[in-house]
């Protein structure tokens, strides 16, 4: 879910070259360009793309919190480690499909150009719900065809050590969606754009900012993720490759990201860039333009 929560940080991004306006870095893969209304826009229509949005958040929240059970191992039926139920082999290939499935979703459906292919047939206003919705299917997916595979990786026994990496996994989820509030949780998952819509209200992108951990790191939401992933007391070959995978795909997603964001802004982001680290921070300095940075 990398991008759905994984996006990581895909937000407010043009598609539509002759549409100049601010950006926020941090979030690729929203609304392209301002939303305005025609005189021909009627309320049941405006009813039903609100409606269509709060349904498509709604399904994403469900899955957020399935996703952390699943990656957890509780409460959910059916989890990253459940007992493995085919061989080894097709389960390693059904396990990679699924990843890449949903990697493929969120890298094409955040790039401008196809958002600027996409909205001329899917509504300006819900563009972002689409994306959101289109991103829980993929990881709805997931989870339902996932192949455990078994097999012990590490197993940490001492009760100590189980509570810190079992801390430090709610950290990374809590991280997570504290970093979808700093930079605005509802223009992130698209009930602001469908809001505004219903109120007939044009939408406006969001300026940009460096709220807390924005300061520290570029990436804060990816940094959540990527704790999340790998904090765990047992780790089976399943939540290895699981772990792998999808931080590979951070990895190369912020790439695409970035290309994108020094493409359209060149030296404004290439600076914010420059002072503030992707993932880790720079322990005991603090950029002292990172915090004024904007774009």
């Amino acid at each position: 879910m990398t991008k759905v929560l994984i996006h990581s940080q895909e937000h407010v991004r043009s598609s539509c070259a002759d549409n100049p306006k601010i950006i926020d870095p941090r979030m690729i893969g929203s609304t392209c360009g301002p939303l305005t209304h025609t005189g021909g826009d009627n309320i049941m229509k405006r009813v039903s793309l609100f409606v269509y949005g709060v349904i498509s958040y709604s399904i994403f929240f469900v899955t957020f919190l399935y996703a952390i059970g699943f990656v957890g191992n509780f409460i959910v039926p059916k989890s990253i480690d459940s007992s493995p139920q085919g061989p080894l082999g097709l389960a390693l290939l059904v396990d990679a499909l699924l990843l890449g499935l949903f990697a493929l979703q969120h890298s094409v459906m955040a790039r401008p150009a196809f958002k600027h292919w996409w909205t001329r047939f899917v509504p300006r206003p819900v563009e972002r719900s689409t994306y959101v919705l289109f991103a829980s299917l993929a990881l709805i997916a997931l989870f339902a065809y996932w192949q455990p595979l078994g097999g012990v990786i590490w197993n940490v026994q001492d009760p100590v050590g189980q509570v810190v990496l079992y801390g430090l996994c709610a950290l990374g989820w809590g991280l997570v969606l504290a970093a979808t509030f700093l930079i605005n949780h509802f223009d992130l998952f698209g009930l602001r754009q469908v809001w505004l819509h219903l109120r007939e209200e044009d939408y406006r992108p969001l300026t940009f900012g460096t709220p807390g951990p924005y300061r520290i790191v570029r990436h804060p939401l990816y940094v959540g993720f990527i704790i999340a992933f790998w904090a765990t007391p047992v780790m089976t070959a399943a939540h290895l490759l699981f772990a792998l995978m999808t931080t590979g795909y951070i990895l190369i997603a912020i790439r695409l990201e970035e290309h994108d964001l020094v493409s359209e802004h060149g030296a404004r982001y290439a600076e914010y860039r420059r002072q503030v680290p992707m993932l880790i921070p720079h322990l005991g300095r603090r950029s002292s333009r990172a915090g004024t940075a904007s774009v």
